[in-house]
């Protein structure tokens, strides 16, 4: 391990932290190879790992190169790297220690250097090694990248994720000897999390069992019956025929507007809008100026269509959207009759397919047409859209672009 200036010191800090904190350092400074952090959702795993690290590369008196690594870095900067400058109380945008091209945080006085990489940029993630690794969401990670980037890391890794089904990790790492392990609730971190928090997590334990079992107790889970089981990763949407689909939102559900392309068999989405403060129809329609919405096609929730009237009034091509009985699953259909791709900035999109499933029904344990609620809101925009598009005459002007 390398030595650091004053190991008390690593516990002295006065950032307020959880015993999640405490069994990195341990790990740390007991010479383990990894630790593998599994647990619920807010329950430090990210922030303690983030805090350590830190701690590490401002105390470390030999030169240190940390790596912190994510599926893509729109997932970094939207997680990670915003956490990291809240940890130190910076700002990316005037601190003169961040390199906004490289990705690169580089203090003078620091010992430890840290990078931040997305993993889906394979040249950058296993061309280099490193002393200290983190892996943030392994379970987003295929097996060869995170094997390739821990074999290039010499001296300390660190993983977290939220136990949703069992994959590579349970296997090759988790009960290894040279490895420590820490599993984690919200109940570990209930002295820092607002009570608001902590009553929205626990409210979830009887509307979704599933989600309660993985993200509640961190409990080894198995999402099954997913709405849509298969999407992958794209840089940007290609061109062609966009058309749009909107979900108003209510309360505290998101608004939601994507932006879609079909070409072929091939359906590309866009998160353009996920905003969760209640906009106002007035708003929705800023909003989509400045995402650069004209003359294009939308289809939105046909359940409000006083929304969507007042919408075409302000200018924009509302149509629409195929409603009425059956319309759920024949939406549903179209979706799944194509290959899925989603841009790699549509995070709260991607998340929400990666757990949009149907409902099992508690008595016969078998699926219900009912899907969760939770994880619909981009998934009911994209629906909208792609069911009423290919319902429709508009699909002409894909041929015609083509012809």
């Amino acid at each position: 391990m390398a030595e650091v200036k004053d190991q008390q010191k690593l516990s002295e800090l006065s950032w307020p932290s959880s015993e999640v904190l405490t069994d990195i350092l341990q790990a740390w400074k007991d010479g383990k190879r990894r630790i593998l952090l599994e647990g619920g959702t807010r329950s430090t795993k990210t922030w303690s790992s983030l805090q350590a690290l830190i701690m590490i590369a401002q105390f470390a008196t030999e030169p240190l190169l940390i790596s912190i690594v994510s599926e893509t870095l729109p997932h970094l900067k939207k997680g990670c790297i915003r956490d990291f400058f809240a940890i130190l109380g910076e700002d990316p945008e005037y601190c003169p220690y961040w390199s906004r091209t490289e990705y690169i945080y580089n203090r003078p006085n620091w010992n430890g250097k840290i990078e931040f990489i997305g993993a889906d940029k394979i040249s950058r993630v296993l061309g280099h090694t490193r002393q200290i690794l983190f892996i943030n969401e392994i379970n987003n990670i295929n097996q060869e990248t995170g094997v390739g980037l821990d074999v290039r890391t010499t001296l300390f890794t660190i993983c977290d994720w939220n136990p949703s089904s069992h994959f590579w990790v349970h296997d090759l790492w988790k009960d290894a000897p040279e490895n420590a392990y820490n599993h984690s609730t919200y109940l570990n971190a209930l002295h820092i999390l607002p009570q608001a928090v902590v009553d929205n997590i626990e409210s979830m334990k009887d509307k979704d069992p599933n989600w309660w079992n993985i993200y509640g107790l961190g409990l080894e889970g198995k999402i099954s019956g997913l709405v849509y089981p298969s999407f992958d990763q794209i840089d940007e949407l290609p061109l062609g025929q966009y058309f749009y689909g909107l979900d108003y939102g209510f309360a505290s559900d998101p608004t939601v507007l994507t932006k879609n392309v079909i070409i072929g068999e091939h359906l590309s989405s866009q998160q353009m809008i996920y905003d969760s403060s209640g906009l106002t129809n007035d708003m929705i329609a800023r909003a989509m100026t400045l995402c650069g919405v004209k003359n294009e096609p939308i289809y939105p929730d046909p359940n409000e269509p006083k929304s969507a009237e007042e919408l075409r009034r302000l200018g924009f091509n509302v149509r629409d959207t195929v409603k009425g009985a059956g319309s759920v699953a024949f939406g549903i259909q179209r979706v799944n009759q194509f290959y899925q791709h989603w841009t790699k900035d549509s995070l709260e999109c991607i998340t929400e397919q990666r757990n949009h499933r149907y409902i099992k029904d508690k008595l016969t344990g078998e699926f219900k047409e009912a899907t969760t609620h939770k994880w619909s809101h981009g998934m009911d925009s994209r629906r909208y859209a792609v069911a009423s598009f290919r319902a429709t005459s508009d699909i002409r002007m894909v041929a015609e672009a083509y012809i």
